[in-house]
């Protein structure tokens, strides 16, 4: 939602799809990865072809429209991720192979990705302009069902072959290497950058900000600090790569982050896992020998710049990141995978919706301009016009003062919404809903959308 969509941070044109995957609540009602419906440029749109081959032929489209001129095109695919869907054709070798079937669709995904790189690249060759544009690709996390920690039951275990994780410990979502170490490959030959070299030394997403603004010639803003450091002159092999650096890597996956949860502080040779576990990462890139008691001393260097760390981020942790009303996107759909503090757990994918999963939290919302509002509730996406089945319904809004406004309505059970107006004043608001079912189950509303009143 606004201010949040990759249209108010700066893209020109946008192809997306909503929430954190193909298939999950935000996004279009029924996505699949084939022939689905996404968000252009604020409109949804129907598209034929597999998720991964519509988002790189829109690229190449964007590219052949823009390579007069310079330009910046940012492709993060959706795949490979759960659930994991891919035509036949790509996961039959693996099969073939004796690869077990999720990790073999897992690799197929990867192999489709793998051809349209290369689409992608052919295309710039034949514009001309493959020797002079940048390319770089890399991952965002360790693998997932690319491997198979040991001792771990995997659908189709009769195979063998545990999978390849670069002989790493962890797998997405770890504080280990094999969590958060990824490879990431740049490429520019008419500038100086071209194959055959590696750069051994740490470096993480935040550096390629400086990097791209050097060799671009770019100035970078100046309004804030940033955390990154250029990586140019590496790549050039004109300088050397930034040196005595300490980064940190957080897999917190909950809502107020704990301190030292899941964390990893990270030099050239050391990794201090959750405060206490200590790696020498280049004598042992498996993680397998804790050093921590024998080298109290290090431990206690990197548990300081930690502390540093951390407190350097109390201000923006004590923030509320808000879905904007009364802004540029109107109406504003809301979703329960956005919801904060859900009791229940959170319904964040389309089958909680199917399934009626029974919870409730409340959206952080800030008004930007006072007066009427509509708010609609609902138990299915707006445009599919369903039952919802409920016989109540009510609106729960909560200011930064403490003040609670509360509306209440009935509803018949073949309503497809319920629809409040209300005053909202500008500034911080937390809404709430529920929805009770004629048997008494209650829950939130799965979605609601919010307007100025038409009154």
């Amino acid at each position: 939602n606004y201010p949040c969509r990759p249209q108010d941070q700066g893209f020109d044109h946008v192809v997306w799809h909503h929430g954190g995957g193909v298939g999950q609540g935000p996004d279009y009602w029924g996505n699949d990865y084939f022939d689905d419906t996404y968000d252009v440029n604020g409109e949804w749109r129907p598209f034929d072809g597999y998720c991964t081959d519509v988002w790189f032929q829109e690229v190449m489209a964007f590219v052949e429209e823009e390579d007069d001129e310079p330009f910046f095109a940012y492709l993060s695919t959706n795949a490979p991720h759960h659930p994991y869907l891919v035509d036949p054709s790509y996961a039959q070798p693996y099969l073939d192979a004796g690869v077990a079937p999720t990790m073999a669709k897992f690799y197929g995904m990867i192999e489709n990705i793998d051809g349209n790189v290369g689409r992608l690249r052919q295309q710039l060759e034949e514009l001309g302009i493959a020797d002079n544009t940048i390319i770089v690709f890399m991952t965002d996390n360790g693998s997932a069902a690319g491997h198979r920690v040991p001792n771990r039951e995997v659908e189709g275990d009769s195979a063998q072959w545990p999978g390849f994780n670069a002989g790493m410990r962890g797998n997405k979502g770890s504080e280990y290497d094999g969590g958060h170490r990824v490879p990431c490959f740049v490429y520019w030959p008419e500038g100086g950058i071209k194959g055959g070299r590696d750069i051994d030394a740490l470096s993480a997403h935040v550096d390629l900000l400086p990097t791209l603004a050097e060799l671009g010639g770019l100035p970078l803003p100046t309004a804030k600090p940033i955390d990154g450091q250029s990586f140019a002159g590496a790549l050039l092999g004109t300088g050397e790569a930034p040196s005595d650096r300490v980064l940190f890597a957080h897999s917190q996956r909950i809502e107020h982050p704990v301190k030292w949860r899941r964390s990893a502080v990270m030099t050239d040779r050391w990794r201090l896992v959750n405060g206490e576990e200590l790696y020498d990462i280049q004598a042992d890139p498996s993680q397998d020998s804790d050093l921590g008691a024998e080298r109290a001393d290090v431990v206690a260097e990197l548990r300081e710049s930690y502390d540093s760390w951390w407190d350097s981020l109390q201000p923006a942790l004590a923030e509320t990141v808000r879905m904007e009303v009364g802004g540029p996107e109107n109406p504003v759909h809301l979703m329960s995978h956005d919801w904060h503090e859900g009791q229940g757990g959170t319904p964040w994918h389309q089958n909680h919706v199917r399934n009626g999963h029974v919870s409730n939290g409340y959206w952080a919302l800030s008004v930007l301009e006072a007066g009427r509002y509509e708010i609609t509730l609902t138990r299915w996406p707006h445009h599919l016009g369903r039952a919802m089945g409920v016989e109540h319904a009510e609106i729960t809004l909560t200011r930064a003062n403490g003040k609670v406004v509360r509306q209440v309505k009935t509803a018949t059970l073949d309503a497809t919404s319920v629809t409040f107006a209300i005053d909202l004043k500008r500034g911080a608001v937390d809404l709430k809903t529920l929805l009770r079912r004629k048997d008494g189950t209650e829950h939130g509303a799965y979605f609601a959308a919010i307007q100025p009143s038409t009154e």
